[in-house]
């Protein structure tokens, strides 16, 4: 679940902070300190569900703003697979929502 999370940070942080003539966001980027696989296998294994939501939400909501808002087709879409993440109540529940999320980040690279 780990990986799951820190691709769901990465795709979220490239639509962010990538340009058409910039260098990409890889996983060894500064910006991906606080959301790299080691920092979320931690949360993981505390079973630290909230922890989990407050460091995807960081990135969904730069994503979103990235994306021009709810106002836009993609930012909707985006914000209804983030609210399905966040609406898990159990750490085993979260990983078909986060793969549809992760999905969603990635084809809209």
């Amino acid at each position: 679940m780990e990986l799951t999370l820190e691709a769901v940070a990465l795709f979220a942080l490239k639509l962010v902070h990538e340009t058409d003539c910039g260098s990409p966001v890889l996983r060894d980027d500064p910006v991906m300190d606080a959301y790299d696989r080691e920092v979320f296998g931690l949360l993981v294994r505390q079973g630290d569900l909230a922890g989990i939501r407050l460091k995807l939400d960081e990135c969904i909501a730069q994503a979103l703003i990235a994306l021009g808002g709810t106002d836009t087709v993609l930012g909707r879409e985006l914000q209804k697979l983030s609210a399905d993440v966040q609406g898990v109540s159990h750490l085993d529940e979260l990983s078909l929502p986060l793969s549809a999320l992760k999905d969603y980040l990635k084809d809209i690279q």
